[in-house]
């Protein structure tokens, strides 16, 4: 972290400074005391021992990462914990992130005369090959073991062959992106979403070569933690958007259930880091949580990223952080401890500044005789490094506290 290469250039400087100083006391010692040279010599090299400097922010950090780690939220890289405590704007994907995995398949919907479990072995079979969230709601294929030429398309779905034959899932455009005439099954609306317009629901779409095959209708539920996640962040004063590249009627109903109120739907991969990338450019500092293969972009192109656990490897390799908890309440608890961890950086380096500041006059005029430096040199190391301990001791209250806020939650999902 830059505070911690900050915290190295101050004691490499300040140990300079202290040979300076030790010499030039010496030099003055040995005209007016000669016998006392030496004991002061050593009473300024002893007291001015940087190692509470050198601890200060070190041991913050340390500790903090620890903390974070056992409530299940692993830092990769860094510099993450001192971003992460400066947020203004957090954007929040939906399927796998707000959601979690427990989608469910409500139904099964066939047009141009197919049966059901005729287009559900096909749609299992592609999304067998899928590390999408949803792709949990589909069972077990027959087919599974002839799927061949699976192709993922971020932010749209999937393409393969089964038994020699091109399909698409996902969105409503893309599978029936196959066809050469583009007529949509009946009843189909364009925008992805039910057509009995359930809003706890998404819609994902098989297609071939000749349009759409069948609609299956997918319920999801409420990552854990979710709505006190909001809360706390949002209590923070740090403003809170869902990104999302689901269709937006089920997107908004989710934000007035969560009490949010900054929204985007229907955004594509590339959508969301021109999201990202247009708040940097106003001056805030960005926090993206995502989990899939789509999100990579915008988490590797916002100020400090949170993959979840569950999500994609590619995700997970583009964060600077990962939520190995099915919980989202860690979100919370970790932009409160990199405030606090922040503080006591700051608490600790005014101590170690201002005890030397006042040690080295002390010993440099004969006041401090070697071993008393010995104890202050050594209280003073103590002393940042139990401050800095606090961090592990103390509970996630304070400014990232649960408060009341308008709605909680229920189901968002992300760009397929």
């Amino acid at each position: 972290p830059r505070a911690m290469e900050l915290a190295d250039r101050v004691a490499s400087w300040f140990v300079t400074g202290v040979l300076v100083v030790a010499v030039c006391v010496g030099f003055i010692w040995w005209q007016i005391a000669p016998e006392r040279a030496f004991e002061i010599v050593l009473a300024v090299l002893v007291v001015t021992c940087p190692c509470a400097l050198a601890l200060a922010t070190p041991a913050s950090f340390t500790v903090a990462t620890s903390a974070l780690a056992q409530r299940g939220f692993m830092l990769r890289r860094a510099g993450a914990l001192q971003v992460l405590s400066r947020i203004t704007d957090m954007l929040l994907d939906k399927t796998g992130t707000l959601t979690d995995s427990g989608a469910q398949l409500q139904k099964v919907e066939p047009f141009r005369k197919h049966s059901k479990a005729e287009v559900l072995a096909i749609a299992a079979a592609l999304e067998s090959r899928s590390e999408h969230p949803v792709a949990k709601a589909f069972p077990e294929s027959e087919y599974a073991d002839v799927v061949k030429d699976i192709r993922a398309v971020p932010g749209e779905g999937l393409e393969g062959k089964v038994n020699g034959r091109a399909y698409r899932i996902g969105r409503a455009e893309f599978a029936q992106g196959l066809a050469a005439n583009r007529d949509h099954g009946p009843d189909d609306d364009r925008d992805g979403q039910s057509v009995v317009h359930d809003t706890e629901t998404r819609s994902v779409y098989l297609g071939d070569e000749n349009g759409i095959l069948a609609r299956f209708e997918i319920a999801e539920q409420l990552r854990p933690g979710a709505a006190e996640m909001v809360r706390a962040v949002s209590a923070a004063a740090i403003r809170i958007t869902i990104a999302s590249g689901d269709s937006p009627q089920p997107v908004r109903a989710l934000a007035r259930k969560l009490g949010i109120n900054h929204l985007f739907a229907a955004l594509r991969p590339g959508e969301k880091l021109a999201l990202v990338r247009q708040l940097q450019a106003e001056g805030r500092i960005v926090a993206m949580v995502g989990d899939g293969i789509n999100d990579s972009p915008v988490l590797a192109g916002a100020d400090v990223s949170i993959a979840m656990g569950s999500g994609t490897s590619l995700a997970q390799h583009s964060a600077d952080c990962v939520l190995m908890s099915a919980s989202l309440r860690p979100v919370a608890e970790a932009v409160s401890m990199a405030r606090r961890t922040m503080r006591v950086v700051r608490q600790n380096m005014v101590w170690a500044i201002g005890y030397n500041v006042i040690a080295i006059p002390l010993a440099a005029s004969g006041v401090l005789a070697p071993w008393m430096a010995a104890l202050g040199m050594s209280a003073s190391s103590l002393l940042v490094t139990m401050n800095a301990l606090r961090l592990g001791w103390q509970k996630d209250t304070g400014d990232m506290a649960d408060k009341d806020a308008a709605g909680c939650g229920s189901p968002m999902e992300q760009a397929r």
